[in-house]
Protein backbone atom coordinates (compact mmCIF):
# COMPACT_ATOMS: atom_id res chain seq x y z
CA UNK A 1 0.00 0.00 0.00
CA UNK A 2 1.58 3.21 -0.51
CA UNK A 3 0.60 6.56 1.29
CA UNK A 4 1.02 10.28 0.70
CA UNK A 5 3.02 11.99 3.04
CA UNK A 6 1.16 13.54 5.52
CA UNK A 7 1.98 17.24 4.86
CA UNK A 8 -0.04 16.10 1.76
CA UNK A 9 -3.50 14.76 3.30
CA UNK A 10 -6.20 17.48 3.87
CA UNK A 11 -6.02 19.74 7.34
CA UNK A 12 -9.72 19.07 8.20
CA UNK A 13 -11.32 16.26 10.19
CA UNK A 14 -12.36 13.39 8.58
CA UNK A 15 -16.13 13.70 10.62
CA UNK A 16 -15.75 17.14 11.33
CA UNK A 17 -15.21 20.80 10.20
CA UNK A 18 -11.95 22.67 10.47
CA UNK A 19 -8.68 21.78 12.13
CA UNK A 20 -9.74 19.72 15.62
CA UNK A 21 -7.81 22.34 17.59
CA UNK A 22 -9.87 24.78 16.59
CA UNK A 23 -13.39 22.67 17.84
CA UNK A 24 -16.11 25.16 19.82
CA UNK A 25 -18.14 23.47 22.70
CA UNK A 26 -21.02 24.93 23.58
CA UNK A 27 -21.65 27.79 25.79
CA UNK A 28 -23.96 27.71 28.55
CA UNK A 29 -26.00 30.53 26.70
CA UNK A 30 -26.79 28.35 24.14
CA UNK A 31 -27.07 25.28 26.25
CA UNK A 32 -30.01 26.93 27.66
CA UNK A 33 -31.09 28.07 24.14
CA UNK A 34 -31.09 24.45 22.95
CA UNK A 35 -33.24 23.10 26.05
CA UNK A 36 -35.78 26.09 26.38
CA UNK A 37 -36.54 26.52 23.02
CA UNK A 38 -36.00 22.53 21.24
CA UNK A 39 -36.05 20.73 23.98
CA UNK A 40 -32.24 19.59 23.52
CA UNK A 41 -30.84 18.23 26.60
CA UNK A 42 -26.82 19.04 25.08
CA UNK A 43 -25.37 16.25 26.15
CA UNK A 44 -22.56 15.63 23.80
CA UNK A 45 -23.11 12.11 22.46
CA UNK A 46 -19.70 9.54 21.85
CA UNK A 47 -17.81 9.85 19.27
CA UNK A 48 -16.31 6.89 17.16
CA UNK A 49 -12.45 6.54 16.32
CA UNK A 50 -12.01 6.15 12.13
CA UNK A 51 -10.60 2.87 13.61
CA UNK A 52 -14.21 2.21 14.24
CA UNK A 53 -15.31 3.31 10.67
CA UNK A 54 -16.11 0.72 8.18
CA UNK A 55 -15.10 1.67 4.57
CA UNK A 56 -15.78 -0.31 1.76
CA UNK A 57 -13.02 -1.78 0.40
CA UNK A 58 -11.31 -0.96 -2.32
CA UNK A 59 -11.90 -1.76 -6.12
CA UNK A 60 -8.78 -0.67 -7.40
CA UNK A 61 -6.85 -3.57 -8.89
CA UNK A 62 -3.38 -3.92 -8.28
CA UNK A 63 -2.49 -3.37 -11.90
CA UNK A 64 -4.64 0.07 -12.13
CA UNK A 65 -2.67 0.92 -8.92
CA UNK A 66 0.31 0.50 -10.52
CA UNK A 67 -0.05 2.19 -13.56
CA UNK A 68 -1.77 4.71 -11.64
CA UNK A 69 1.19 5.00 -8.88
CA UNK A 70 3.56 5.30 -12.25
CA UNK A 71 2.14 8.24 -13.98
CA UNK A 72 1.95 10.23 -10.46
CA UNK A 73 4.60 8.76 -8.03
CA UNK A 74 4.15 6.16 -5.55
CA UNK A 75 4.62 8.51 -2.84
CA UNK A 76 1.29 10.41 -4.18
CA UNK A 77 -0.82 7.35 -4.47
CA UNK A 78 -2.79 6.14 -1.09
CA UNK A 79 -5.25 3.48 -0.73
CA UNK A 80 -4.88 2.91 3.32
CA UNK A 81 -7.80 3.87 5.19
CA UNK A 82 -6.74 7.12 6.66
CA UNK A 83 -6.19 8.60 2.94
CA UNK A 84 -9.20 7.50 1.57
CA UNK A 85 -11.39 8.14 4.59
CA UNK A 86 -10.21 11.69 4.50
CA UNK A 87 -11.50 12.44 0.93
CA UNK A 88 -14.84 10.32 1.32
CA UNK A 89 -16.90 13.65 0.55
CA UNK A 90 -17.53 17.49 1.78
CA UNK A 91 -18.55 18.87 4.91
CA UNK A 92 -22.44 18.97 4.32
CA UNK A 93 -24.86 17.99 7.97
CA UNK A 94 -25.57 14.96 5.52
CA UNK A 95 -22.19 14.30 5.31
CA UNK A 96 -21.43 14.40 8.89
CA UNK A 97 -24.21 12.35 10.13
CA UNK A 98 -23.48 9.60 7.01
CA UNK A 99 -19.52 9.70 8.41
CA UNK A 100 -20.59 9.20 12.26
CA UNK A 101 -22.59 6.50 11.11
CA UNK A 102 -21.95 2.71 11.94
CA UNK A 103 -22.49 1.30 8.99
CA UNK A 104 -20.30 0.27 5.60
CA UNK A 105 -19.55 4.02 3.83
CA UNK A 106 -18.47 4.56 1.19
CA UNK A 107 -14.76 6.25 0.06
CA UNK A 108 -12.86 6.91 -3.18
CA UNK A 109 -10.54 3.75 -4.21
CA UNK A 110 -7.55 5.56 -4.04
CA UNK A 111 -6.31 8.88 -3.75
CA UNK A 112 -3.67 10.89 -6.40
CA UNK A 113 -2.14 13.58 -5.63
CA UNK A 114 -0.32 14.47 -9.17
CA UNK A 115 1.99 17.71 -9.23
CA UNK A 116 1.71 19.08 -13.23
CA UNK A 117 -0.87 19.02 -15.39
CA UNK A 118 1.11 16.39 -17.64
CA UNK A 119 0.06 14.18 -14.72
CA UNK A 120 -3.24 15.20 -14.54
CA UNK A 121 -3.45 14.61 -18.19
CA UNK A 122 -1.61 11.01 -18.06
CA UNK A 123 -4.25 10.51 -15.08
CA UNK A 124 -7.68 11.22 -17.45
CA UNK A 125 -6.32 9.33 -20.14
CA UNK A 126 -5.51 5.73 -18.27
CA UNK A 127 -8.74 6.38 -16.40
CA UNK A 128 -10.95 7.00 -19.64
CA UNK A 129 -9.80 4.05 -21.13
CA UNK A 130 -9.44 1.60 -17.83
CA UNK A 131 -13.29 2.88 -16.73
CA UNK A 132 -12.09 4.46 -13.86
CA UNK A 133 -14.23 7.29 -12.22
CA UNK A 134 -12.12 10.67 -11.05
CA UNK A 135 -13.34 13.34 -8.75
CA UNK A 136 -11.39 16.33 -8.28
CA UNK A 137 -10.32 17.31 -4.82
CA UNK A 138 -9.71 21.36 -3.18
CA UNK A 139 -9.85 21.68 0.13
CA UNK A 140 -12.96 19.02 0.82
CA UNK A 141 -15.32 21.77 1.93
CA UNK A 142 -18.55 21.00 -0.43
CA UNK A 143 -21.58 21.61 1.17
CA UNK A 144 -23.72 19.83 -1.57
CA UNK A 145 -22.95 16.41 -1.98
CA UNK A 146 -20.31 17.89 -4.76
CA UNK A 147 -17.47 15.60 -3.68
CA UNK A 148 -19.67 12.33 -3.37
CA UNK A 149 -17.24 9.06 -4.18
CA UNK A 150 -19.73 8.31 -7.14
CA UNK A 151 -18.28 4.67 -8.41
CA UNK A 152 -22.05 3.79 -10.73
CA UNK A 153 -21.00 1.47 -13.45
CA UNK A 154 -17.11 2.39 -13.72
CA UNK A 155 -14.49 -0.15 -12.37
CA UNK A 156 -13.23 1.79 -9.90
CA UNK A 157 -13.52 5.84 -8.61
CA UNK A 158 -10.74 8.21 -7.81
CA UNK A 159 -10.17 11.03 -5.48
CA UNK A 160 -8.24 13.34 -7.77
CA UNK A 161 -6.44 15.96 -4.85
CA UNK A 162 -4.75 19.02 -6.44
CA UNK A 163 -3.15 19.93 -2.65
CA UNK A 164 0.23 20.03 -5.19
CA UNK A 165 -0.86 23.15 -7.63
CA UNK A 166 -0.04 25.43 -4.89
CA UNK A 167 2.01 28.06 -6.58
CA UNK A 168 1.81 31.68 -7.35
CA UNK A 169 2.96 31.84 -10.72
CA UNK A 170 2.82 35.18 -11.76
CA UNK A 171 1.75 38.56 -9.81
CA UNK A 172 1.11 41.61 -12.87
CA UNK A 173 1.25 44.49 -10.02
CA UNK A 174 0.43 46.84 -13.59
CA UNK A 175 -2.40 45.48 -14.62
CA UNK A 176 -3.87 43.84 -10.99
CA UNK A 177 -3.74 40.12 -12.04
CA UNK A 178 -2.37 36.92 -10.18
CA UNK A 179 -2.00 33.86 -11.72
CA UNK A 180 -2.52 31.20 -8.70
CA UNK A 181 -2.15 27.32 -9.04
CA UNK A 182 -5.81 25.51 -8.50
CA UNK A 183 -4.55 23.87 -5.00
CA UNK A 184 -3.83 27.39 -3.04
CA UNK A 185 -6.11 27.71 -0.19
CA UNK A 186 -7.46 31.04 0.73
CA UNK A 187 -4.61 31.56 3.52
CA UNK A 188 -1.92 30.51 1.20
CA UNK A 189 -3.46 33.31 -1.72
CA UNK A 190 -2.99 35.76 0.87
CA UNK A 191 0.09 34.71 2.17
CA UNK A 192 1.52 34.62 -1.47
CA UNK A 193 -0.03 38.06 -2.56
CA UNK A 194 0.42 39.89 0.92
CA UNK A 195 3.93 39.31 0.72
CA UNK A 196 3.91 41.41 -2.36
CA UNK A 197 1.87 44.16 -0.89
CA UNK A 198 -1.76 42.49 -2.96
CA UNK A 199 -4.25 41.00 -1.51
CA UNK A 200 -7.36 38.96 -3.53
CA UNK A 201 -9.89 39.45 -1.15
CA UNK A 202 -12.25 36.26 -1.47
CA UNK A 203 -12.84 35.00 2.39
CA UNK A 204 -16.10 32.82 1.84
CA UNK A 205 -17.00 30.91 5.01
CA UNK A 206 -14.88 28.30 3.83
CA UNK A 207 -12.17 30.43 3.44
CA UNK A 208 -9.67 28.71 5.65
CA UNK A 209 -9.66 25.50 3.72
CA UNK A 210 -11.53 25.76 0.19
CA UNK A 211 -8.71 26.05 -2.57
CA UNK A 212 -8.51 28.64 -5.93
CA UNK A 213 -9.42 25.72 -8.09
CA UNK A 214 -12.72 25.38 -5.69
CA UNK A 215 -13.75 28.88 -5.46
CA UNK A 216 -13.96 28.76 -9.72
CA UNK A 217 -15.46 24.90 -9.89
CA UNK A 218 -18.29 26.64 -7.67
CA UNK A 219 -18.39 30.35 -8.44
CA UNK A 220 -17.89 31.03 -4.66
CA UNK A 221 -18.91 33.90 -3.22
CA UNK A 222 -17.22 35.42 -0.54
CA UNK A 223 -18.07 38.12 2.27
CA UNK A 224 -16.52 40.79 0.73
CA UNK A 225 -18.61 40.49 -2.43
CA UNK A 226 -20.31 43.60 -1.67
CA UNK A 227 -16.58 45.34 -2.80
CA UNK A 228 -14.72 43.13 -5.00
CA UNK A 229 -17.50 40.85 -5.97
CA UNK A 230 -18.49 37.03 -6.48
CA UNK A 231 -15.40 35.07 -7.78
CA UNK A 232 -16.09 34.30 -10.96
CA UNK A 233 -16.69 37.87 -11.12
CA UNK A 234 -12.40 38.08 -10.53
CA UNK A 235 -11.82 35.32 -12.79
CA UNK A 236 -9.83 36.92 -15.65
CA UNK A 237 -8.40 33.06 -17.42
CA UNK A 238 -8.07 29.88 -16.29
CA UNK A 239 -6.16 26.53 -17.58
CA UNK A 240 -8.73 22.99 -17.54
CA UNK A 241 -7.46 19.40 -18.16
CA UNK A 242 -10.00 17.46 -20.07
CA UNK A 243 -9.96 14.01 -21.54
CA UNK A 244 -10.48 15.99 -25.08
CA UNK A 245 -7.35 18.49 -24.48
CA UNK A 246 -6.21 21.28 -22.54
CA UNK A 247 -8.35 24.95 -22.10
CA UNK A 248 -6.12 27.67 -21.36
CA UNK A 249 -8.81 30.47 -21.26
CA UNK A 250 -9.03 34.35 -21.25
CA UNK A 251 -6.97 36.66 -23.49
CA UNK A 252 -7.83 40.10 -22.50
CA UNK A 253 -9.78 42.21 -19.89
CA UNK A 254 -12.92 41.93 -22.45
CA UNK A 255 -13.89 40.51 -25.88
CA UNK A 256 -16.37 40.05 -28.24
CA UNK A 257 -14.73 37.01 -29.31
CA UNK A 258 -18.13 34.51 -29.27
CA UNK A 259 -19.20 33.52 -26.28
CA UNK A 260 -17.24 33.30 -23.13
CA UNK A 261 -15.84 29.84 -22.92
CA UNK A 262 -14.50 30.71 -19.25
CA UNK A 263 -18.62 30.64 -17.91
CA UNK A 264 -18.75 26.85 -18.65
CA UNK A 265 -15.86 26.30 -16.88
CA UNK A 266 -16.78 28.50 -13.71
CA UNK A 267 -19.65 26.37 -11.65
CA UNK A 268 -18.58 23.01 -13.42
CA UNK A 269 -17.81 21.48 -10.48
CA UNK A 270 -15.59 19.36 -12.21
CA UNK A 271 -17.63 17.70 -14.70
CA UNK A 272 -15.69 18.77 -17.54
CA UNK A 273 -12.36 19.15 -16.40
CA UNK A 274 -9.55 19.63 -13.95
CA UNK A 275 -9.14 23.57 -13.09
CA UNK A 276 -5.72 24.12 -12.69
CA UNK A 277 -4.67 27.50 -12.77
CA UNK A 278 -6.35 30.46 -12.23
CA UNK A 279 -5.93 33.90 -13.02
CA UNK A 280 -7.52 36.25 -10.73
CA UNK A 281 -8.14 40.34 -10.70
CA UNK A 282 -6.40 41.70 -7.12
CA UNK A 283 -5.83 45.03 -5.50
CA UNK A 284 -3.41 46.05 -3.02
CA UNK A 285 -3.57 45.64 0.13
CA UNK A 286 -5.99 48.04 2.20
CA UNK A 287 -4.41 50.85 3.63
CA UNK A 288 -7.69 50.81 6.14
CA UNK A 289 -10.44 49.37 7.12
CA UNK A 290 -13.33 50.96 8.81
CA UNK A 291 -16.21 49.37 10.91
CA UNK A 292 -19.92 50.16 11.73
CA UNK A 293 -23.00 48.27 12.69
CA UNK A 294 -25.91 49.25 13.04
CA UNK A 295 -30.10 48.34 14.13
CA UNK A 296 -32.90 48.34 11.80
CA UNK A 297 -36.54 48.13 13.42
CA UNK A 298 -37.45 45.03 11.24
CA UNK A 299 -36.16 42.98 8.38
CA UNK A 300 -38.01 44.91 5.52
CA UNK A 301 -36.66 48.24 6.86
CA UNK A 302 -33.31 47.05 6.82
CA UNK A 303 -33.43 45.24 2.92
CA UNK A 304 -34.83 48.56 1.78
CA UNK A 305 -32.15 50.26 2.90
CA UNK A 306 -29.71 47.38 1.61
CA UNK A 307 -31.34 48.04 -1.82
CA UNK A 308 -30.90 52.02 -1.47
CA UNK A 309 -27.37 51.38 -1.00
CA UNK A 310 -26.07 49.15 -3.53
CA UNK A 311 -28.85 50.77 -6.04
CA UNK A 312 -26.60 54.18 -5.20
CA UNK A 313 -23.40 52.28 -5.20
CA UNK A 314 -21.98 53.94 -2.14
CA UNK A 315 -19.42 51.22 -1.74
CA UNK A 316 -19.06 49.04 1.21
CA UNK A 317 -16.98 46.64 0.89
CA UNK A 318 -18.96 44.28 3.53
CA UNK A 319 -23.03 44.81 3.74
CA UNK A 320 -25.22 42.51 5.81
CA UNK A 321 -28.04 42.44 7.36
CA UNK A 322 -29.61 39.13 10.44
CA UNK A 323 -33.58 39.19 10.60
CA UNK A 324 -35.02 39.11 13.59
CA UNK A 325 -34.38 36.08 14.55
CA UNK A 326 -30.98 35.25 13.77
CA UNK A 327 -30.32 38.61 15.81
CA UNK A 328 -31.93 37.49 18.66
CA UNK A 329 -29.63 34.50 18.89
CA UNK A 330 -27.08 36.77 18.19
CA UNK A 331 -25.72 34.35 15.62
CA UNK A 332 -23.52 36.94 13.51
CA UNK A 333 -21.12 37.68 16.40
CA UNK A 334 -20.41 33.93 16.90
CA UNK A 335 -18.08 34.38 20.12
CA UNK A 336 -21.67 35.19 22.19
CA UNK A 337 -24.39 33.37 20.62
CA UNK A 338 -27.06 33.15 23.18
CA UNK A 339 -25.73 36.09 24.93
CA UNK A 340 -28.32 38.75 24.70
CA UNK A 341 -26.03 41.91 23.78
CA UNK A 342 -28.46 43.05 21.00
CA UNK A 343 -32.36 44.52 21.93
CA UNK A 344 -34.66 44.02 19.24
CA UNK A 345 -34.50 44.23 15.74
CA UNK A 346 -32.02 43.62 12.90
CA UNK A 347 -28.28 44.11 13.22
CA UNK A 348 -26.54 45.31 9.80
CA UNK A 349 -22.90 44.93 9.66
CA UNK A 350 -20.85 47.34 7.52
CA UNK A 351 -16.91 47.88 6.49
CA UNK A 352 -15.37 49.47 4.31
CA UNK A 353 -11.68 49.11 3.09
CA UNK A 354 -9.02 51.12 0.91
CA UNK A 355 -6.90 54.51 1.53
CA UNK A 356 -8.41 56.14 4.23
CA UNK A 357 -9.52 58.83 2.16
CA UNK A 358 -11.73 56.12 0.16
CA UNK A 359 -12.74 54.46 2.92
CA UNK A 360 -14.01 57.60 4.95
CA UNK A 361 -16.23 58.59 2.13
CA UNK A 362 -17.84 55.43 1.01
CA UNK A 363 -18.58 55.70 5.01
CA UNK A 364 -19.99 58.72 4.96
CA UNK A 365 -22.17 58.31 2.03
CA UNK A 366 -23.51 54.80 3.28
CA UNK A 367 -23.97 56.10 6.57
CA UNK A 368 -26.07 59.00 5.34
CA UNK A 369 -28.16 56.37 2.88
CA UNK A 370 -28.48 54.20 6.16
CA UNK A 371 -30.03 56.71 8.50
CA UNK A 372 -32.26 58.22 5.59
CA UNK A 373 -33.59 54.54 5.82
CA UNK A 374 -34.20 54.19 9.53
CA UNK A 375 -31.18 52.90 10.21
CA UNK A 376 -29.29 53.10 14.47
CA UNK A 377 -25.88 53.35 14.76
CA UNK A 378 -24.25 50.58 17.03
CA UNK A 379 -20.70 52.01 16.64
CA UNK A 380 -17.78 49.84 15.42
CA UNK A 381 -18.07 46.91 18.33
CA UNK A 382 -20.64 44.43 16.85
CA UNK A 383 -18.96 44.78 13.53
CA UNK A 384 -15.19 43.97 14.57
CA UNK A 385 -16.49 41.19 16.51
CA UNK A 386 -18.17 39.90 13.29
CA UNK A 387 -15.15 39.88 11.15
CA UNK A 388 -12.98 38.15 14.48
CA UNK A 389 -15.53 35.09 14.55
CA UNK A 390 -16.61 34.72 11.08
CA UNK A 391 -15.16 31.56 10.12
CA UNK A 392 -16.02 29.97 13.33
CA UNK A 393 -19.86 28.87 12.79
CA UNK A 394 -18.86 25.72 11.35
CA UNK A 395 -17.19 24.27 14.33
CA UNK A 396 -20.37 25.08 15.99
CA UNK A 397 -22.48 23.00 14.06
CA UNK A 398 -20.38 20.46 14.83
CA UNK A 399 -20.76 20.90 18.92
CA UNK A 400 -24.83 21.22 17.87
CA UNK A 401 -25.01 18.25 15.74
CA UNK A 402 -22.95 15.89 18.85
CA UNK A 403 -25.27 17.30 21.49
CA UNK A 404 -28.36 16.00 19.20
CA UNK A 405 -29.32 19.00 17.47
CA UNK A 406 -30.25 18.80 13.66
CA UNK A 407 -28.11 22.56 11.96
CA UNK A 408 -27.53 23.07 8.65
CA UNK A 409 -27.68 25.90 6.59
CA UNK A 410 -28.89 26.83 2.88
CA UNK A 411 -29.40 30.00 0.47
CA UNK A 412 -30.69 31.37 -2.58
CA UNK A 413 -31.24 34.46 -3.90
CA UNK A 414 -34.22 36.53 -6.11
CA UNK A 415 -35.13 40.08 -7.18
CA UNK A 416 -35.38 42.92 -4.50
CA UNK A 417 -39.11 42.85 -5.54
CA UNK A 418 -39.59 39.36 -4.52
CA UNK A 419 -37.50 38.71 -0.94
CA UNK A 420 -39.68 39.24 1.43
CA UNK A 421 -42.46 36.66 -0.56
CA UNK A 422 -39.29 34.04 -1.28
CA UNK A 423 -37.84 34.50 2.30
CA UNK A 424 -41.46 33.80 4.29
CA UNK A 425 -42.05 30.82 1.35
CA UNK A 426 -38.63 29.08 2.70
CA UNK A 427 -39.25 29.82 6.04
CA UNK A 428 -42.34 28.13 6.45
CA UNK A 429 -41.65 25.23 4.03
CA UNK A 430 -38.53 24.43 6.97
CA UNK A 431 -40.60 25.40 9.82
CA UNK A 432 -43.59 22.75 8.70
CA UNK A 433 -41.51 19.72 7.76
CA UNK A 434 -39.40 20.39 10.85
CA UNK A 435 -42.85 20.36 13.23
CA UNK A 436 -44.15 17.20 11.35
CA UNK A 437 -41.26 15.32 12.16
CA UNK A 438 -41.81 16.02 15.62
CA UNK A 439 -39.73 18.73 16.96
CA UNK A 440 -39.84 22.76 17.06
CA UNK A 441 -37.30 25.03 14.92
CA UNK A 442 -35.50 28.18 14.53
CA UNK A 443 -35.00 29.08 11.25
CA UNK A 444 -32.76 32.25 10.80
CA UNK A 445 -31.99 34.30 7.85
CA UNK A 446 -29.45 37.13 6.64
CA UNK A 447 -28.47 39.04 3.28
CA UNK A 448 -24.64 38.78 3.01
CA UNK A 449 -24.63 39.84 -1.03
CA UNK A 450 -26.42 42.21 -2.64
CA UNK A 451 -26.69 43.13 -6.20
CA UNK A 452 -28.11 46.40 -7.84
CA UNK A 453 -31.23 44.00 -8.99
CA UNK A 454 -31.69 41.21 -6.27
CA UNK A 455 -29.67 40.01 -3.40
CA UNK A 456 -29.08 36.83 -1.29
CA UNK A 457 -30.86 34.78 1.21
CA UNK A 458 -28.88 32.50 3.68
CA UNK A 459 -30.77 30.74 6.22
CA UNK A 460 -29.62 28.39 9.25
CA UNK A 461 -31.60 26.18 10.96
CA UNK A 462 -31.33 24.39 14.24
CA UNK A 463 -33.81 21.91 15.28
CA UNK A 464 -33.95 18.60 17.75
CA UNK A 465 -32.96 15.08 15.78
CA UNK A 466 -35.57 12.99 15.72
CA UNK A 467 -35.66 9.68 14.64
CA UNK A 468 -33.24 9.23 11.59
CA UNK A 469 -31.77 12.87 11.08
CA UNK A 470 -30.11 12.50 7.79
CA UNK A 471 -33.85 11.32 6.76
CA UNK A 472 -35.09 14.15 8.77
CA UNK A 473 -33.03 16.87 7.01
CA UNK A 474 -34.02 15.33 3.80
CA UNK A 475 -37.43 16.15 3.40
CA UNK A 476 -36.90 19.33 5.33
CA UNK A 477 -34.22 20.27 2.61
CA UNK A 478 -36.81 19.34 -0.07
CA UNK A 479 -38.99 21.35 1.03
CA UNK A 480 -37.10 24.45 1.38
CA UNK A 481 -35.77 23.81 -2.56
CA UNK A 482 -39.21 23.27 -3.82
CA UNK A 483 -40.36 26.58 -2.14
CA UNK A 484 -37.14 28.35 -3.72
CA UNK A 485 -38.02 26.69 -7.20
CA UNK A 486 -41.73 27.66 -6.93
CA UNK A 487 -41.32 31.09 -5.72
CA UNK A 488 -38.99 33.01 -7.97
CA UNK A 489 -35.79 31.82 -6.25
CA UNK A 490 -32.45 29.86 -7.64
CA UNK A 491 -31.93 26.72 -6.52
CA UNK A 492 -28.16 27.97 -5.39
CA UNK A 493 -26.72 31.25 -5.04
CA UNK A 494 -22.88 30.06 -4.36
CA UNK A 495 -23.23 26.68 -2.67
CA UNK A 496 -23.34 24.87 -6.13
CA UNK A 497 -25.18 22.19 -7.30
CA UNK A 498 -23.36 18.54 -6.91
CA UNK A 499 -25.74 16.05 -6.00
CA UNK A 500 -27.81 17.45 -3.65
CA UNK A 501 -29.43 20.12 -6.01
CA UNK A 502 -29.25 17.94 -8.82
CA UNK A 503 -33.11 17.06 -8.72
CA UNK A 504 -33.93 21.26 -9.32
CA UNK A 505 -31.29 21.72 -12.41
CA UNK A 506 -34.45 20.92 -14.71
CA UNK A 507 -36.34 23.75 -12.98
CA UNK A 508 -33.64 26.09 -13.08
CA UNK A 509 -32.10 25.87 -16.85
CA UNK A 510 -35.29 24.04 -18.38
CA UNK A 511 -35.01 20.81 -20.82
CA UNK A 512 -32.94 22.40 -23.96
CA UNK A 513 -30.37 23.71 -20.98
CA UNK A 514 -29.77 20.33 -20.04
CA UNK A 515 -29.33 19.34 -23.44
CA UNK A 516 -26.66 21.80 -23.69
CA UNK A 517 -24.59 20.47 -20.74
CA UNK A 518 -24.98 17.55 -21.61
CA UNK A 519 -23.88 17.91 -24.68
CA UNK A 520 -20.87 19.88 -23.65
CA UNK A 521 -19.86 16.98 -21.34
CA UNK A 522 -20.08 14.77 -24.43
CA UNK A 523 -17.30 16.66 -26.04
CA UNK A 524 -14.84 17.34 -23.17
CA UNK A 525 -15.40 14.13 -21.22
CA UNK A 526 -16.92 11.63 -23.61
CA UNK A 527 -16.69 8.38 -21.50
CA UNK A 528 -18.20 10.43 -18.85
CA UNK A 529 -15.73 9.67 -15.75
CA UNK A 530 -15.22 13.19 -14.33
CA UNK A 531 -17.08 13.64 -10.94
CA UNK A 532 -20.38 11.76 -12.21
CA UNK A 533 -23.77 12.03 -10.03
CA UNK A 534 -23.05 15.88 -10.16
CA UNK A 535 -24.38 19.25 -11.65
CA UNK A 536 -25.89 17.78 -14.95
CA UNK A 537 -29.38 16.38 -14.70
Amino acid sequence: MTQPADQFLPPMKWNAWGDPNAAKPLSDGIRALLQQALGVDAAPAAEPTPEQVQLRPSALPDADREALATIVGATYLGTDTTSRLLHAGGKSTLDLLRRNDSGIQDAPDAVLLPGSEDEVAEVLRYCTEHRIAVVPFGGGTSVVGGLDPVRGDFAAVIALDLRRFDALHSLDKVTGEAELGAGVTGPQAEALLGAQGFSLGHFPQSFQFATIGGFAATRSSGQDSAGYGRFDDMVRGLRTVTPAGTLDLGRAPASAAGPDLRQLLLGSEGVFGVITRVRVRVHPVPETTRYEAWSFPDFATGAEALRAITQTGTGPTVIRLSDEAETGVNLATTESIGEQTITGGCLAITLFEGTAAHAESRHEETRGVLEAHGATSLGEGPARAWEHGRFNAPYLRDSLLAAGALCETLETATTWSNLATLKAAVTDALTTALTDSGTAALVMCHISHVYPTGASLYFTVVAAQRGNPIEQWQVAKKAASEAMVHNGGTITHHHGVGADHRPWMHEEIGDLGAEVLRAVKATLDPAGILNPGKLIP
